[in-house]
């Protein structure tokens, strides 16, 4: 089988050397403190490129037949370039394929790279961990923001966390400053500017307790929740949709069949399902990977 390597740019750099869909051998990271959040926010661009490129050649390990190299950042992507990134604000603009390939060829590493939305890299992650390459995909990562993977890729902006779930002239809590999105209801930055005195973890525990504020966010945050996924049902289709991210602790599964039971009615639409799955890094570097492959193979 051909080699690929998958790359994730998010808090850290992650990438890895992925054989017949699996990981093999360990993965390489930037920063490698777990703590130092910050350390991808201060580098410059082209900085922030050489360290993608230092992963993916320690991935390599010396290999050059590898067949190519998925990259997956979060943020709209468009013919390999960044046209918008909220939370690495240095990459907006950046030709990142074009510039990510010419780093590694200058570091003896002459491959194809494929960039792509990190959230559609998990939908594909999930699609070849789980055996349906073959069928429609649909994930939400929740998270710093909100992010909505599809698989099979289709041409699209896909940003489904800016999904519009309410007409409230006072959401206005989305890192991009839209009015009544998802992300600005569900997002971990939304909830801590919402709640200056609180951290999520502690309003949902609140909530949990019975206080009447916390409980009516966490009504609203599963609202936001089954809109946005409505929303894609009425585009999409039934069918499977996964759960992730490491806020998807917060989602209570009752509560959110239920408020989907008010908003899709049409009987050809109720076979859909939630599963929750954990957000492993591993799933991730997949996905990049199956996105250079299939990327390579065209």
């Amino acid at each position: 089988m051909a080699k690929t390597i998958g790359v994730t740019l998010s808090e850290r750099v992650l990438a890895g050397l992925v054989v017949d869909h699996k990981v093999v051998g360990p993965l390489h990271s930037f920063p490698e403190d777990r703590e130092d959040d910050g350390a991808l926010v201060q580098l410059h661009t082209d900085g922030l490129i050489g360290k993608l490129a230092e992963q993916v050649m320690k991935a390599a390990d010396g290999s050059r037949d590898i067949a190519a190299v998925g990259l997956a950042v979060p943020g709209f992507i468009r013919h390999g370039v960044v046209e918008e990134a909220p939370n690495l604000p240095q990459l907006k603009g950046a030709k990142i394929e074009e510039k990510l390939a010419e780093k590694l060829a200058e570091n003896g590493l002459k491959v194809k790279v494929c960039v792509l939305n990190d959230a559609d890299a998990v939908a594909a992650g999930l699609a070849a961990t789980h055996g349906k390459l073959d069928t429609l995909v649909r994930v939400w990562t929740l998270g710093i923001g909100i992010g909505y993977g599809r698989y099979p890729f289709a041409p699209g902006i896909w940003e489904g966390g800016h999904t519009v779930v309410t007409l409230d002239d006072k959401e206005r809590f989305c890192g991009c400053g839209g009015r009544g999105h998802m992300e600005g209801i569900m997002g971990h930055r939304a909830m801590r500017l919402r709640f200056l005195d609180m951290e999520p973890e502690e309003v949902f525990a609140a909530a949990a307790a019975g206080d009447a504020r916390c409980l009516e966010f966490k009504r609203l945050w599963h609202k936001a929740l089954a809109a946005g996924t409505s929303s894609r049902i009425h585009m999409d289709g039934s069918g499977r949709i996964f759960l992730t991210g490491f806020n998807v602790k917060f989602v209570d599964l009752a509560m959110l069949k239920g408020y989907m039971s008010e908003m899709v009615k049409m009987s050809p639409l109720l076979g859909y399902s939630f599963e929750i799955v954990e957000d492993d890094a591993d799933t991730r570097v997949i996905g990049a990977a199956v996105a250079a492959e299939q990327a390579a193979a065209r």
